[in-house]
């Protein structure tokens, strides 16, 4: 690898790295731009529906304490197994039945780490700080999918007198849908500047634990009507978000609980919170969405998603003609994972991925296909970038006499080697264009098989690759190893061996530059892949599969490579002879 080629790495990488830092401010709001199939306009300023009529005479007529101990009302979706308790009027499980957990073997559970604290749906009156309510509630229900819960409630007010008031929370659960609605009724004589907070999960499932998988995560996500933050939250955190929203919420990998308020000008701050539950010492990953004051009865009604972070999933809810609950432009799809301004490559990678997968039905050998059609298109570049560090080769005794003549004055020096390089037909940044190229395609399949949602749960080899979303495991320990944990995985182990066995190849191509040390093709070959395979050995196996057949079949193209620069050092060889 001569110099020249170096700088071009460097560059590309540079240029990569600060495009990611930049995206942000310079692509506000390219991610996800997925274009819709039905023809119908979106509305995207605010959530549209026909609302219904609310009846606040409900909970002013039920003021008395019926019940004395806390029940449990179980409610059973096409999608979710879920259950309140007339203890706050709270959530305390939404169970996905057609999700597996793999370690628990059961539904994934969307309302996790619950404590007597803190619970999904819980309301608390004043400001972020205060405790949830804890009373046990009055509950009627209408029927199967709706619950309504009522309390009398005394609020100590600044002066030091008592505000009693009434608060109502009724549940409707659609059977077909992933999102239910949450009433909140409040009504009180004496009612003055009074706020409230309402809270998401305090964690989704699945469980985790983010010292040995790194490759799951947190994040605050919320969305303004324009743009969507995605905020990645590590543990011991609690922070405000001061930003008006559309919706916002709490979202793993696969996984998300969002809070769409039907009158989002009413909502204030919200906050995100990950500290941890002293109960059972895990962490919570928590939305705080705090109600701006009011001095007079409320009727607010939350769209809540508890459900897949997966595309088809969540744009229904951006026609209401194609969801039940009739929401329109709530463009619930920008909480996806995505590349930022690399998100058109990855829906072009997806859509290519998607349509090989309708012929061969297997995810694993969907990747397979594409990782190999991928490198069959860039061949033809990589080529040319190996003959062109051939050229460099050959030019180099001239380069390196004009750098000694001209060493002095730098602008007949460039001056020269733009004439060294014109007349020997040999372009410097030639080799750029398809390094940045590959760069960009590593970083989108990245990204893309380290979050696609129809990789979990899919089989490439049963008994071995068993869920390509998650390492591939032969074995469980009943210890855990540091960095490791306890599965035995052999696909890190094929991944290392490619690693080292394309790096000898390409070492022994002949395409190492002069300026390139003994000591820096030694790590870039041994302690490289030594360092990958540490840091990959948990990675989802879809990842390590795309990487594993990519170097394997890149072995073979090197090979040609190297059989061609192999000719072309004989014919420059035999040219100097004559």
């Amino acid at each position: 690898m001569n110099k020249n080629t170096i700088i071009a790495i460097v560059l590309s990488t540079i240029v990569v790295l600060a495009s990611l830092i930049l995206q942000p401010m310079l692509f506000p709001n390219t991610a996800n731009n997925v274009a819709e199939s039905e023809n119908v306009t979106e509305e995207t300023s605010a959530v549209k529906v026909e609302e219904e009529k609310k009846d606040l005479s409900l909970i002013v007529e039920d003021e008395s304490d019926k019940n004395v101990e806390e029940q449990f009302f179980e409610i059973t979706t096409k999608n979710a197994q879920i259950v309140l308790t007339n203890r706050g009027g709270d959530m305390i499980s939404y169970k996905l039945l057609n999700h597996i957990d793999v370690d628990t073997k059961d539904g994934i559970q969307m309302v996790d780490n619950v404590s007597k604290t803190n619970r999904a749906c819980a309301v608390a009156f004043g400001d972020v700080n205060s405790p949830i309510n804890n009373e046990i509630f009055n509950v009627t229900h209408k029927d199967e999918n709706v619950y309504f819960f009522t309390k009398s409630i005394s609020i100590k007010k600044e002066d030091g007198s008592v505000s009693k008031i009434i608060l109502g929370k009724r549940y409707t659960f659609d059977p077909e849908s992933y999102v239910f609605k949450l009433d909140i009724l409040i009504h009180g004589d004496d009612i003055e500047n009074l706020v409230y907070t309402l809270r998401t999960s305090p964690q989704i499932g699945p469980h985790f634990d983010p010292k040995l998988n790194r490759y799951e995560n947190r994040q605050f996500i919320s969305f303004n009507g324009e743009k969507a933050k995605r905020q990645v939250i590590s543990a011991k955190q609690f922070k405000s978000y001061n930003k008006d929203y559309l919706w916002n919420g709490i979202g793993g990998k696969y996984f998300v609980n969002l809070v769409v308020p039907l009158n989002p000008e009413k909502m204030d701050n919200s906050y995100y919170s990950t500290l941890i539950n002293e109960e059972n010492n895990y962490s919570n990953a928590q939305a705080i969405c705090v109600r701006k004051p009011f001095s007079e009865d409320v009727e607010d009604s939350y769209y809540m998603y508890y459900g897949p972070r997966e595309e088809k999933a969540l744009k229904i809810f951006n026609v209401a003609e194609n969801n039940s609950w009739k929401l329109s432009g709530l463009k619930l799809n920008e909480c996806l994972n995505s590349n930022g301004w690399l998100g058109w490559l990855e829906t072009i990678l997806k859509w290519f991925m998607e349509v090989i997968n309708k012929f061969v039905h297997n995810w694993g050998v969907s990747i397979i296909i594409m990782t190999i059609l991928i490198k069959l298109l860039m061949f033809p570049f990589t080529k040319k970038q190996s003959l062109g560090t051939l050229k460099m080769q050959e030019i180099q005794p001239k380069i390196q006499a004009i750098q000694a003549k001209y060493k002095d004055n730098q602008q007949k020096l460039q001056q020269e080697m733009a004439k060294i390089y014109k007349d020997n037909g040999y372009n410097p940044m030639s080799g750029c264009l398809p390094m940045l190229v590959q760069f960009l395609i590593l970083f989108a399949m990245y990204n893309l098989f380290n979050n696609y949602f129809e990789f979990r749960g899919s089989s490439f080899i049963p008994h071995w690759i068993e869920d390509l979303s998650s390492g591939d495991s032969i074995y469980t320990l009943k210890f855990d190893i540091p960095f490791f944990g306890n599965q035995v995985r052999i696909l890190p182990f094929i991944y290392l061996a490619s690693q080292l066995l394309f790096g000898k190849i390409t070492g022994n191509g002949g395409t190492a530059a002069p300026g390139t040390s003994q000591a820096q093709m030694q790590m870039m070959m041994y302690v490289m892949p030594v360092m990958f395979f540490v840091m990959f050995y948990n990675a989802p196996s879809g990842l390590l599969l795309y990487w594993t057949v990519s170097n394997i079949f890149q072995m073979g193209q090197q090979i040609i490579i190297n059989k061609t620069m192999k000719q072309k050092k004989a014919e420059l060889a035999a040219k100097k002879n004559k």
